[in-house]
């Protein structure tokens, strides 16, 4: 398989120089591991296993360490903690920076205890799926979150003066939108005929279920389970209500809590959590939650084409979800990266993103629409009126369209993947 260059390449090459330890974490299949081997290929590399205690890294880390000299690479640590504190000591005696670099699939017991054993001699890498530069094979070049953040300002009189053609040499996307949320972003799937893209989502579902879910926590009910999961894929974009969750399919309010928090550990799922400011009690306090990979969400949907997605209820919902997962996978790549909310006050109003970053805040909107109009920033407007002392940035208006246009003095509207 051609090796695609990932965005957080000059990251991870520029904290093993650093750092003595490097954990680098993320869902199944995201290419921890292709990315760690292709920069860092004279490493000796170690993949643990759940059943086999590999090298008696369970048995003895000691003697584990010792056989298996740094700089070393360590896949799927989570299935031998005994590790982390024979890497603390190893790295206690020598703070040498470049040792191990870690990966996991897993945020749970095990890297949250590396990153209180390891504190100050580890740092932490959170990898994704593809993002649309990585897929366009551009990883490297100013993301639209970044130049946003730096200057909206200039991002709005530069999208104003670019011509068409122009302005169609910085989109990124090459498949149509329903095929690329069809498909998601997991790397393999990538290059694999439609056909064949339904096995593989089966596949990955299963292995996840069987392997993550079954060696990270104790389900009594694994069909159970596997209904939770499709139930919380069918609400994403959507704020989140615990209780209701568990109600429709019979499980507790701490029941449906305990699977989300499974859900996120293993990178499947997060939450965007609501704003608060000044006038809190008028504002919602239910965060939104996000499937972290569109294609997953139509595999457990049974969504059988990217025909069938476009005329489906979900087909905005994903889209949101795509986008916000798209600037998150942007965030990363950030020296100082922002905090995101969504906002929804009791009179109605709502706006998806709410970014912030220096004390200033950078409003989104996201809109299943070809052509934006002056009506798509009403969220956007809510927000400055209901803060008029905060700092507001010019907004954005992200469509799946082909236009960048201004809608009113202050907001652009612009592809999603330009």
């Amino acid at each position: 398989m051609v090796y695609r260059e990932r965005s957080l390449t000059p990251c991870l090459v520029g904290l093993t120089r650093r750092f003595p330890v490097v954990v680098l974490s993320g869902a199944r299949q995201v290419g921890k591991s292709t990315l760690v081997e292709h920069v860092l290929p004279d490493w000796r590399r170690v993949v643990l296993d759940p059943i086999i205690d590999v090298g008696n890294a369970r048995a003895d880390p000691d003697l584990f360490l010792n056989n298996f000299p740094a700089p070393l690479i360590v896949d799927e640590i989570q299935y031998a903690p005994e590790l982390i504190a024979a890497i603390k000591r190893t790295v206690d005696r020598s703070r040498v920076p470049g040792r191990y670099v870690l990966t996991g699939s897993q945020q749970w017991q095990v890297l949250k205890s590396a990153s209180e054993s390891l504190a100050g001699r580890a740092v932490f890498l959170d990898l994704d799926s593809f993002s649309l530069a990585e897929l366009a094979e551009r990883p490297f070049e100013p993301s639209l979150l970044e130049r946003f953040l730096g200057n909206p300002i200039q991002l709005r009189e530069d999208a104003r003066a670019a011509g068409p053609a122009a302005r169609a040499a910085h989109r990124r996307s090459a498949r149509p939108l329903a095929e690329q949320l069809w498909r998601g972003f997991l790397p393999d799937i990538q290059t694999l005929e439609v056909e064949f893209v339904p096995d593989y989502q089966q596949a990955y579902f299963r292995s996840y279920v069987e392997r993550d879910i079954r060696h990270l926590a104790d389900v009594a009910d694994w069909q159970q389970f596997g209904r939770f999961v499709r139930l919380a894929a069918a609400l994403t974009a959507q704020e989140i209500n615990r209780s209701h969750l568990g109600r429709e399919i019979g499980i507790t309010p701490q029941t449906a809590q305990r699977w989300l928090a499974m859900l996120t550990a293993t990178f499947q799922w997060f939450e965007i959590p609501a704003f608060h400011a000044n006038a809190i009690k008028r504002i919602s306090s239910k965060p939104k939650g996000y499937m972290s990979d569109s294609g997953m969400v139509c595999y457990m949907q049974s969504i059988s084409s990217p025909a069938a997605l476009a005329g489906h209820p979900l087909f905005g919902a994903l889209f949101e979800t795509a986008v916000v997962s798209e600037l998150r996978k942007q965030a990363a790549t950030l020296s100082g990266q922002p905090k995101m909310y969504h906002w929804r006050s009791h009179g109605g109003s709502e706006l998806d993103l709410v970014l912030e970053r220096d004390g200033t805040y950078y409003p989104v909107e996201i809109k299943l629409k070809s052509r934006p109009t002056r009506s798509d920033t009403r969220g956007i407007v809510a927000f400055r009126e209901t803060y008029p002392s905060l700092q507001i940035a010019p907004g954005l208006v992200i469509h799946p369209g082909e236009e960048v246009m201004l809608l009113n003095e202050h907001d652009l509207a612009v592809p999603w993947d330009w």
